[in-house]
């Protein structure tokens, strides 16, 4: 099924939206900002399309949605270099492979300055509420 993926996101989004606007007192917000991590694999029309569907559906009044990314970067923890996934020059199908299942990193990518193998994955994941506003 195309775009279940990102409906139970939206959903994830709208729920807490919903939670968080009761627990603050407001019936309604103008501009809610969501950040959607680089590594992902979401399909953006699909999510924004849920978004305003779900908020109709439950009954979350939103004047707008705001879908920001978040570029997915990393840290060696042996000589401590940060890079972003993007500075990588790796075939697309391994790219592919690592926005469809993050931990792939792991198989393919090194620290581009010691080589090692041991990074962290600081940013890029995940779907995140960072901001409403009334």
């Amino acid at each position: 099924m195309v775009g279940v993926h990102e409906w139970a996101l939206a959903e994830a989004v709208v729920l807490t939206l919903s939670q968080y606007l009761r627990e603050v007192g407001w019936s309604r917000v103008s501009r809610v900002v969501v950040s959607l991590g680089e590594l992902q694999a979401v399909d953006r029309e699909v999510f924004e399309f849920a978004l305003k569907e779900l908020t109709s559906l439950y009954g979350v009044e939103v004047g707008r949605f705001e879908v920001v990314d978040e570029e997915a970067s990393f840290e060696c923890r042996s000589c401590g270099f940060r890079w972003r996934l993007r500075d990588l020059n790796l075939p697309d199908e391994v790219r592919e492979s690592i926005h469809f299942l993050p931990e792939a990193a792991y198989a393919y990518v090194r620290c581009p300055r010691c080589g090692s193998a041991d990074f962290a994955l600081l940013s890029g994941r995940g779907v995140r509420l960072v901001g409403v506003e009334p």
